[in-house]
């Protein structure tokens, strides 16, 4: 029959406890959120969603074609030259999703006879790159330098590392610094996936290749997404100008894809003025990170010490942590629930996301819903 391996891959996931379904959230749900990613909180603000309804309005609902066809607007270049300036790069690049802008990045600056170094902690979307990219893929030990330098010493040609800014299982941040010292060893590139720094590390929200002093560097391109700090959606490639010009004419999710949609486009653009004018606001969202986590280690939980602003609490097994997170949606709190294949270690986790419009009293509330339900 047709397919009929499906049924035995879903009786496998049955058992082991990993089956998926979606849960439509309604547009005025009464949980308080933790498991989205709107860092600052921005998707609801009337600034950011007046950005996107006049973008509609003055561009239609949808880019019409590929950014090389009829799919760039204005709108997009402003975005970008904006974005550039803020994180520190030359030149940025929008895609229609964060996703595409790591497909683009990884298999267009990797090209046959390269080496890929990725850190085995690395996000979905940065493994996928690896696996369709022409160059050979090396896997290293998470955030591992050492390890990384030997890799590329071993190598003899173009060469590239890809590494998450901050690993978004438990919220740890990339040693950087280590990372691009052995690349300059070595001569390779750096490519950084900053979607959970952006909005969050540096100064006033720059992202965590600024922080470190590597933005704007000539062998380092950073890719963010407009989904989580910027309440939006989307993703960019940001680096040097010749990177950007290589990606146009090379990154296939960007020449055959239809363009960000233009209210999303509007809506990240609100959102990065609104942030250069509160740069406060990435501070808080730290703050909230620290007092969660504090507040969960107070009540005897193992929690992930926070390099940005993700939280996460491990859980006995994947089972408890679906029946742990769904304990929590009951009490008014909705959580995520990570579990393999989605942890590379195997240990199932609940994943808090801090916000920097938590109140005192939502922090307190949730650090109690969390420990009164704890399997």
């Amino acid at each position: 029959m047709a397919f009929g391996w499906i049924d035995a891959q879903a009786e496998q996931r049955r058992r082991a406890g990993l089956v998926r379904t979606l849960r439509p959230r309604p547009a005025d749900s009464p949980l308080l959120d933790l498991a989205g990613n709107d860092y600052l909180g921005l998707a609801h603000h009337p600034e950011v969603v007046e950005g996107a309804a006049a973008a509609a309005r003055t561009w239609g609902g949808g880019a019409t074609g590929s950014r090389l066809v009829t799919g760039t607007t204005e709108l997009h270049t402003e975005l970008e030259r904006e974005l550039a300036a803020f994180c520190g790069f030359e030149a940025a690049l929008v895609f229609s999703s964060g996703y595409a802008a790591n497909l683009a990045a990884v298999t267009a600056l990797a090209p046959h006879g390269s080496l890929i170094v990725s850190d085995a902690g690395n996000h979905a979307s940065l493994i996928d790159g690896c696996r369709l990219a022409r160059g050979t893929t090396q896997v290293v030990g998470h955030a591992d330098p050492e390890a990384v330098g030997k890799a590329l010493g071993a190598h003899r040609g173009a060469a590239v590392v890809v590494s998450d800014s901050v690993f978004s299982v438990d919220g740890d941040a990339a040693p950087l610094d280590a990372l691009a010292a052995a690349c300059r060893e070595h001569g390779a590139g750096l490519v950084v996936d900053d979607a959970h720094g952006l909005g969050v590390l540096g100064e006033g929200g720059r992202g965590a290749p600024h922080a470190a002093g590597l933005a704007g560097a000539a062998d380092v391109v950073a890719t963010v997404t407009l989904s989580k700090s910027l309440g939006s959606q989307g993703g960019a490639v940001l680096g040097p100008a010749r990177v950007i010009d290589h990606l146009v004419n090379a990154a296939r999710t960007f020449i055959f894809d239809t363009g960000l949609a233009p209210a999303a486009a509007g809506a990240a653009l609100a959102a990065l003025r609104l942030l250069r004018r509160e740069p406060e606001r990435a501070a808080r969202a730290r703050a909230v990170a620290g007092a969660l986590h504090a507040g969960l280690t107070a009540a005897g939980l193992d929690a992930v010490r926070p390099d940005a602003a993700v939280v996460s609490v491990r859980a006995p097994s994947p089972g408890e942590a679906v029946q742990w997170a769904a304990d929590c949606r009951t009490a008014g709190l909705a959580v995520g629930c990570f579990r393999p294949p989605s942890v590379p270690d195997g240990i199932s986790r609940l994943r808090l996301t801090a916000r920097a419009d938590l109140t005192e009293a939502q922090i307190d509330g949730a650090v109690r819903v969390i420990g009164e339900t704890r399997p």
